[in-house]
Formats: structure tokens, sequence, C-alpha cells
């Protein structure tokens, strides 16, 4: 049986927590910040974990990262 293939879009935009969650940067930073709110720069640092609908999707495009 060969073996399923990891997206390589996926590995390079995700990673799985020790607990399962899907862990993502948080979306909206690349450009435009002049008329983002100082409020949601601050907020949107970092990563954010995804909602389960979502990670249910991303895990099965790396299926061996669980």
């Amino acid at each position: 049986m060969p073996k399923m293939k990891t997206k390589s879009s996926a590995k390079k935009r995700f990673k799985i927590s020790a607990t399962g969650k899907v862990i993502a940067g948080q979306a909206g930073k690349q450009h435009g910040m002049i008329k983002r709110t100082k409020k949601f720069i601050r907020n949107a640092r970092g990563t954010t974990a995804l909602s389960e609908p979502d990670a249910k999707i991303i895990k099965g495009f790396m299926p061996y990262d669980r």
C-alpha cells in the first residue's frame, strides 16, 4: 500500500498541538495595517487554534501529524 502524501501548503502553514488542536497564524495581517485598528493589530499577534470544522479539514491534509 503506498503512503499518503501530506499537502505541502498545509505543512508550511499549520502545526498540531500536543492536545490535537490545529495551530495557525492569525489572519488579516499581511498588508493594509494602516486601515486596521490598533486593537485589531494587538489582538492578532501570535497564533490561534482553528475551530473544529476547519481543523478537521486541515487534519485530512496532514495524515501523519496526529
